[in-house]
Order: C-alpha cells, then structure tokens, then sequence
C-alpha cells in the first residue's frame, strides 16, 4: 500500500461538515455502539466541535477521493508537549463505507501527520476488548499492545475497560521544538 497513491485524504473537521457528519452518525449506531458516541445532532456537534477550540485536541475527516463522501473520523486528543510529546488517537469509521479498508489508510496518513508535522513522539489508542474490527485496525498499523485499563473511559453510560495499543515515531523522527533539551 505505501508505493500506492492512498485512496483517501485527510480534511480538517469544520462546522461546515454538520449535517453529513450528523447523517452519518445516526447511519452508523449499530457499527459504533457500545464503542463509542459521537454527536448526531445539530446542538450535540456543536458541542463537541469545541473541543478543537485551544488546539490540545484536532479533529479531521477520511475522505474518499473519488467521491468526496466521509468514510470515517479520527481526532488527536489530548496533545501533552514538554517531555512526553504524545496523544490520544481516536476513530471511527461510518458505516455506509465500512469494511473497504479506507480507516486504515486515513489512519496512515493521520499517522504520518502526527509524528511529522505536529512531531509528536508518542500515540496511543484505548479500544474496548471486544471491539475486534478496531483492534485489527491498531495491529494493521503496527501498534503494540501495552496493557488492560480498567474502568478507563465513560461510554454509553458505564465505565468501560480498554485495551491501550501505541505507536512511536520512527527512529529518524525529529522532536518538536518543546521537547525538553536536557
């Protein structure tokens, strides 16, 4: 796949992409619950579009080149510079696309984003056990299991346990000027 133009591009999540994003949601319940909850709504992805507001989080869409249609979501949450240079990967895909393998080439593209254009050293991606279709994502991407959190994250009205995967930037990475010299 890496000799291979991507099938996909990488576009910034923007308040103009509501009402697909929204239709999109509501399309995919069934592929996202228990997983996840994104905002299906007018009122509820307005909301959820401040969290991009001071940059410590950055939300895009995957988008199918030929088509222009959204194949999927993925944000980069919770950016820590100073000494770790890291962040939270999340995702999802929409169902009307699912399964054609565009979130794994989002995901790389997103990746290389992450670690050559924003420098982050460190991502990690918290996914429930029995999400198998996301963890064969992690591991297509070359993520490394690193442990069980229990109880780690609010979903769905319960506190669910995660599995965390990471990835590190490769070896010929250069560190964003924050990183501590000594």
């Amino acid at each position: 796949m890496s000799n291979m133009p991507s099938r996909v591009e990488l576009c910034p999540l923007t308040l103009a992409d509501q009402d697909e994003f929204c239709e999109l949601v509501r399309a995919s319940v069934e592929l996202h619950m228990p997983w996840m909850q994104l905002p299906g709504t007018a009122e509820d992805f307005q909301g959820w579009m401040r969290r991009f507001d001071d940059g410590s989080n950055l939300g895009f869409v995957i988008r199918v080149r030929e088509t222009g249609e959204a194949a999927g979501t993925v944000n980069i949450n919770s950016i820590i510079r100073g000494r770790y240079q890291g962040a939270s990967l999340g995702y999802a895909a929409f169902a009307p696309s699912a399964g054609r393998g565009y979130m794994t080439e989002g995901l790389t593209i997103a990746l290389q984003y992450a670690f050559d254009d924003l420098r982050l050293h460190r991502l990690e991606a918290n996914i429930q056990p029995a999400n198998k279709a996301s963890l064969a994502v992690v591991q297509r991407l070359g993520f490394r299991y690193e442990g069980l959190s229990p109880a780690y994250l609010y979903i769905d009205g319960a506190w669910r346990d995660h599995e965390r995967w990471s990835i590190s930037a490769p070896s010929a990475w250069t560190p964003d000027p924050s990183l501590p010299a000594v």
